[in-house]
């Protein structure tokens, strides 16, 4: 048994940690952000043919991101869904790297007046749901849709859609994958209208792809703000806008606003525009990093 004068001691000689170390700690708690790339920053190069996903996967793991976001629209295929083999092996491939799939994505359009056309919409999320199950993606991005149809009001047209939603949600739950949309400037414009809709379908299941590009008529950074509870994933772009203003994004200022938040998850990066997408993803993430 050890002499109790010695353990005594030497317990008193053992540095003190600083009250700053425990506090600093709590605070990196509160955010865990992992980064992840969309692969529409390729857009270009993958509906040329001139890369696919599987070099995608390879360009993440080079360049050190936590995960790769998957958009559907480059599934061979597409909208129909790619065979178990395609999806496994693409699964499998991320794995070895160490990627996780933080989420995939597809085109929907439920701001029409045609009941038989939004039904096909609803199959549609329906189907991709289960290819994001097979994946192990936790999250599908849906839109609501364009224009408000001519002789409705917005609200009407939000009502249906909401409806609709609602079953993608409920199927979304049994698979276990959150049905996402996105804030896109289309139907969806403001946090009213955000607000509105999650009020109404009120679902845990059911998030916000938070588009940092996608608040167009306001204060982009207050529009985040008062949003992002709602937010399940992210689309960080280079450029933001402000009373309709394009102009460059304060990334500092954007990751305290999500460290703010206390948001723990992905903040996927995607980038836009023609030319070369290389320089600006590794100029955009590596600001990102700054401040992680």
């Amino acid at each position: 048994m050890l002499n109790r004068r010695f353990i005594l001691k030497s317990l008193a000689l053992m540095p003190v940690l600083p009250a700053l170390s425990f506090a600093k700690s709590e605070e990196n708690g509160c955010s865990k952000l992992k980064t992840s790339l969309n692969s529409f920053s390729f857009d270009g190069p993958l509906k040329a043919g001139k890369i696919n996903l599987f070099q995608v996967i390879d360009y993440c793991h080079e360049h050190n991101f936590d995960a790769v976001d998957i958009t559907g629209y480059y599934f061979p295929g597409y909208p129909n869904v790619p065979n178990d083999d395609y999806l496994y092996d693409l699964k499998r491939k991320a794995i070895q790297l160490g990627l996780e799939i933080s989420g995939t994505g597809i085109r929907t359009d439920f701001a029409t007046t045609d009941v038989a056309k939004r039904k096909e919409q609803i199959q549609l999320v329906k189907n991709w749901i289960e290819v994001a199950q097979k994946l192990g993606a936790p999250v599908i991005r849906i839109f609501t849709g364009g224009a408000t149809p001519q002789g409705h009001t917005w609200e009407q047209c939000a009502n249906w859609i909401i409806e609709d939603i609602k079953e993608c949600v409920d199927f979304g739950k049994n698979h276990g994958v959150i049905v996402a949309i996105q804030n896109h400037n289309d139907f969806i414009k403001t946090p009213a209208h955000l607000h509105y809709f999650f009020e109404k379908i009120n679902d845990p299941w059911f998030g916000l792809i938070m588009d940092t590009g996608g608040f167009r008529g306001g204060e982009t950074y207050n529009d985040t703000e008062e949003t992002i509870k709602y937010a399940v994933n992210w689309q960080i772009k280079e450029k933001i806008f402000v009373d309709n203003v394009e102009m460059d994004t304060d990334i500092k200022r954007l990751i305290q606003i999500i460290k703010n938040s206390c948001y723990k998850g992905y903040i996927p990066i995607e980038t836009l525009g023609a030319g070369d997408p290389h320089p600006k993803i590794q100029k955009l993430m590596s600001e990102i990093r700054k401040y992680l």
